[in-house]
């Protein structure tokens, strides 16, 4: 049996380079992200190459995760992340949000298909990351096959 799981890394940077804030955090997989790859892999299978999940969101909704979540609940920025792949089954994305892209206080992560909308494949919420203009925030998010 197939089953997937996520997890989120949050450091937050001030100006100076100095890592202000952390956190960890496991999500849920959306309905529409397992449906995602499925299709992948139906598509993978043809060659095809339109299919992504590469795109990092950040927003401000503290409510909790679900697996029929669709989209963030208010998204603040959404960035193209850098993708790899570990041959102990994680799929990795990391995305940085620059100083004035995303600031306020950061709840909720998602991975997402397109930079917009797009089929979202997990979500997560923390605590607040409170990120000034001037702060540099990195997210990692990894979907561990087992």
């Amino acid at each position: 049996m197939l089953t997937l799981k996520g997890k989120w890394y949050i450091s937050l940077y001030g100006a100076d380079g100095e890592l202000k804030d952390y956190r960890e955090g496991e999500n849920v997989i959306t309905e529409s992200g397992l449906d995602f790859l499925a299709s992948f892999l139906v598509s993978a299978n043809a060659a095809a190459s339109t299919f992504t999940m590469g795109y990092i969101a950040i927003g401000t909704d503290s409510t909790a995760e679900a697996a029929s979540n669709t989209a963030l609940g208010t998204e603040a920025a959404r960035h193209t992340g850098t993708v790899s792949h570990s041959s102990d089954n994680i799929y990795k994305v990391t995305a940085t949000f620059a100083s004035g892209l995303g600031t306020g206080a950061i709840v909720e992560y998602g991975l997402f298909s397109s930079n917009t909308g797009g089929t979202m494949l997990n979500r997560d919420t923390e605590s607040v990351v409170n990120k000034g203009a001037d702060d540099v925030l990195t997210v990692t998010t990894e979907i561990t096959f087992s």
